[in-house]
């Protein structure tokens, strides 16, 4: 590869980083950029998970420290997802995603609205989660694993809508549990991707660098600047996704 192939990744990836922790869809940016650089679509999915991984750890790592929320909690909210991403992962390596991208357009245009519709829902929230989820939450995340697993795009829009509808917490807190399931789920389903030959390794780890970079700034962001600022990179992101998914711009 050029030298300039390397700097473009890793700007790329500090981008798609930085939107994926504060709302998700960053893989809008990361996943054309790889088939541009002629990886195989199934290839470049694979190769993005790489990316996600290590931004997903850093993020996680850093609402840790600044106490956002207890991810002992967390887990019991990730074990749905882990399972569910490992069955989608097995249906990524070969199946077409093109009628599910439509899909899941519709259902960012819709959800655009609900935030609209409610706004402060997003914005307040209980302290913390229970200590359980309920049975509607673990099929809810279980599916959303599934989506997960099987192309990971925007798939942070659903767990923050799930986190701040279902459990009532705000955009914040619910942010950092996303980050914390998203890392778990993508480290169960990475190693199905390798083993169908479907991971570039080599602009897997820069996309990770840029990722690294860009999900650490957006922690502090996040945090800084709070649940509104977020909420507008969401609606921001969303509606950019639905626009991508729908119309393949």
């Amino acid at each position: 590869m050029e030298w300039y192939i390397y700097i473009l990744v890793i700007i790329v990836g500090f981008f798609v980083g930085f939107i994926n922790t504060l709302a998700g869809g960053g893989s809008i940016l990361s996943l054309p950029l790889l088939i541009f650089l002629g990886l195989p679509a199934n290839v470049a999915n694979g190769t993005n998970r790489i990316g996600v991984l290590f931004q997903s750890i850093t993020a996680a790592g850093s609402f840790n420290k600044f106490k956002v929320v207890s991810f002992k909690q967390s887990v019991l909210f990730a074990i749905p997802s882990v399972i569910g991403a490992i069955i989608g992962a097995f249906f990524a390596v070969n199946i077409d995603k093109s009628m599910l991208e439509k899909a899941i357009g519709v259902i960012l245009v819709f959800m655009f609205f609900v935030i609209l519709y409610k706004p402060e829902k997003w914005l307040y929230g209980i302290e913390n989660l229970k200590s359980t989820p309920s049975i509607l939450q673990i099929i809810i995340f279980f599916f959303i694993g599934i989506y997960g697993g099987f192309i990971q795009l925007g798939v942070g829009y659903f767990y923050i809508a799930a986190l701040v509808l279902s459990a009532g917490i705000n955009i914040i807190k619910a942010n950092a549990i996303k980050v914390f399931i998203i890392g778990l789920f993508t480290l169960t389903a990475i190693p199905i991707f390798i083993f169908n030959n479907q991971v570039n390794f080599e602009l897997g780890f820069l996309l990770a660098i840029g990722n690294i970079i860009g999900a650490y700034f957006a922690t502090k962001a996040s945090i800084k600047w709070g649940a509104k600022f977020v909420q507008l990179i969401l609606l921001i992101t969303i509606i950019i996704s639905a626009i991508k998914l729908l119309i393949g711009i």
